[in-house]
């Protein structure tokens, strides 16, 4: 059992809020904290009544250790009672793991919800990190390189260049490309085929750069190692680039 939203050790006066929003009434209260392997998360229970003179209610969760970028990390509404006291009563009957396992799942529901709004970072975070792979950081430095060597960091070369595309568009407009090019398909994260999609489009992207063979490559990138050492490092970490 949790303690009552007026009782003191549920959170004082300022952890409480009354919201306005059109014509009805949404009160958010200090509930109880719960903790996971990194955070310390603050439970707000909120309620708010409907036209047909139900009470509704649904936890959020907040932690001063997780910046959302945008809208809430809350549950679906859990509770449909004939007044505010019986959600709140409904709340509190509700064991400490079972409120645990459903800030596990609103915070995986609102991270999903985040990583297929944004399929921009997604795309360049992985087309990164497979370029690190094929010509890690010490490669990149190195001289005197064997041809396979160079073929490496040719090819994460290559990968950069659809990775700099990616930067260069809105996010609605990559979205709409991605669907297109999978003929309506939308990439599901956290399915066990998502990379086998995203790199459908990464080959189809590539194949429509107009990139220099590699002979001619080797030859600018032997000429001007610096500067695409300098390339690299802004594109792979969200500076500005060169």
């Amino acid at each position: 059992m949790f303690p009552r939203a007026d009782d003191d050790r549920a959170g004082s006066q300022n952890n409480r809020a009354v919201v306005v929003t059109g014509d009805w009434r949404v009160r958010c209260r200090s509930f109880c904290f719960l903790e996971d392997a990194t955070r310390r998360w603050t439970v707000f229970l909120v309620t708010y009544p409907r036209a047909d003179g139900q009470w509704r209610g649904y936890f959020m969760f907040r932690s001063a250790d997780y910046a959302t970028v945008d809208g809430e990390i809350r549950t679906a509404d859990l509770f449909v009672e004939t007044t505010e006291n019986g959600v709140d009563a409904r709340a509190r009957a509700l064991g400490r793991p079972l409120l645990q396992n459903l800030l596990d799942s609103a915070l995986h529901t609102y991270e999903r919800r985040q990583a297929a709004a944004d399929y921009n970072r997604w795309f360049r975070q992985l087309l990164a990190e497979r370029a690190t792979e094929l010509a890690p950081h010490a490669l990149r430095a190195a001289v005197g390189l064997t041809y396979e060597q160079l073929r490496s960091r040719y090819e994460s070369y290559r990968i950069d260049q659809v990775s700099h595309l990616i930067a260069l568009m809105s996010s609605a407009d990559f979205r709409g490309l991605v669907e297109t090019l999978l003929e309506g398909r939308v990439i599901d994260f956290q399915a066990r085929d998502r990379f086998q999609l995203a790199m459908t489009v990464v080959q189809d992207l590539e194949r429509r750069l107009p990139l220099p063979p590699l002979e001619v490559w080797v030859d600018d990138n032997l000429a001007h190692a610096d500067e695409y050492d300098r390339y690299t490092h802004a594109l792979h970490n969200g500076h500005p680039i060169p």
